[in-house]
C-alpha cells in the first residue's frame, strides 16, 4: 500500500525528481519547493503520513527548527530529513528535533523507500553506515582543527601584532612609524616580517587573512610599547 508523502526542498528539481521516482513506486506524493522558513507550514497544512524535508546545512544552528514546528503541530507526521552527509552532531540534532530519520541526498531510491516505510511504522530510519560513522566519531573524536587566529597570534611578537592591526586599518609605512614612534625603516622591516610569518605576499593579503581568521578581534586595542 502506498504512503501519502510530501517532499519539501528548496531545490525544485531535486524535490520533483524524488517525487516522480516515488510515484512510480506506488506512493501518493506531493512535491513542493520551499525555503526552510515556509516548509513547516506547507507540511502542517497538508498533513502527510511521511515528509521528506530537505536541508542543505544540517550543522547550522536552527537547521531543524521546521522539524520541531511540524512535530508540535502535527505529531502524527513522520519527518525524514533529506540532506548531505551529516556530522554526528547533525544526526543527533535531527533526532532531538523529533525527526524519524535521516536520508542522504545521494541515497538510492530503494534506500529512500525503506526509510519511508520504517518512518511510517514508527521506527528510526537511518542508514547503518551513518550510525556507524557517527558512533565511531563520537567514541574516537578527531582532533579539533587548530584555532587559526590563536596560532597566528603565537607566531607574531606583540610589536608585529600591532603592525598587522595598523596595516589592516590601512596605515602606510609613514603612519605606522609615526603611530608607533619608530623609524620608517624599522616599520618597513616589521611589515616585511609580518608578511613573511603569515606567508602572504602583500599588505592587502595580510589584512584579509587577519580579518578572516578573527585575529583582529583577538589582538585588542593598539598599545605601543618599547621595541
Amino acid at each position: 500500500m502506498g504512503v501519502r508523502l510530501m517532499v519539501v526542498d528548496d531545490h525544485r528539481l531535486l524535490a520533483e525528481a524524488l517525487a516522480s521516482a516515488l510515484k512510480l513506486r506506488g506512493h501518493r506524493v506531493l512535491a513542493a519547493a520551499a525555503p526552510a522558513v515556509g516548509a513547516a507550514d506547507l507540511v502542517i497544512a497538508r498533513a502527510p503520513e511521511v515528509c521528506l524535508l530537505g536541508t542543505a546545512a544540517p550543522a547550522e544552528p536552527g537547521a531543524f527548527d521546521p522539524v520541531v514546528k511540524i512535530k508540535r503541530e502535527r505529531p502524527q507526521v513522520a519527518v525524514l530529513v533529506l540532506g548531505p552527509v551529516p556530522s554526528p552532531r547533525g544526526i543527533a540534532a535531527a533526532f532531538a528535533a523529533g525527526a524519524s530519520g535521516y536520508v542522504r541526498h545521494d541515497e538510492r531510491i530503494e534506500g529512500v523507500e525503506r526509510a519511508i516505510m520504517k518512518a511510517r511504522a514508527g521506527e528510526a530510519a537511518v542508514a547503518p553506515q551513518l550510525l556507524q560513522g557517527a558512533f565511531g566519531e563520537l567514541l574516537n573524536p578527531a582532533a579539533q582543527p587548530d584555532d587559526e587566529a590563536q596560532r597566528l597570534l603565537e607566531m607574531l611578537t606583540p610589536r608585529e601584532v600591532e603592525v598587522l592591526v595598523r596595516v589592516a586599518d590601512g596605515e602606510d609605512t609613514r603612519l605606522i612609524a609615526a603611530g608607533m614612534g619608530i623609524a620608517p625603516s624599522t616599520a618597513r622591516t616589521h611589515v616585511q616580517r609580518v608578511l613573511m610569518k603569515l606567508g602572504v605576499g602583500s599588505r592587502l593579503e595580510a589584512a584579509a587573512l587577519a580579518a578572516r581568521t578573527g585575529l583582529l578581534d583577538r589582538a585588542g586595542p593598539l598599545n605601543s610599547g618599547p621595541e
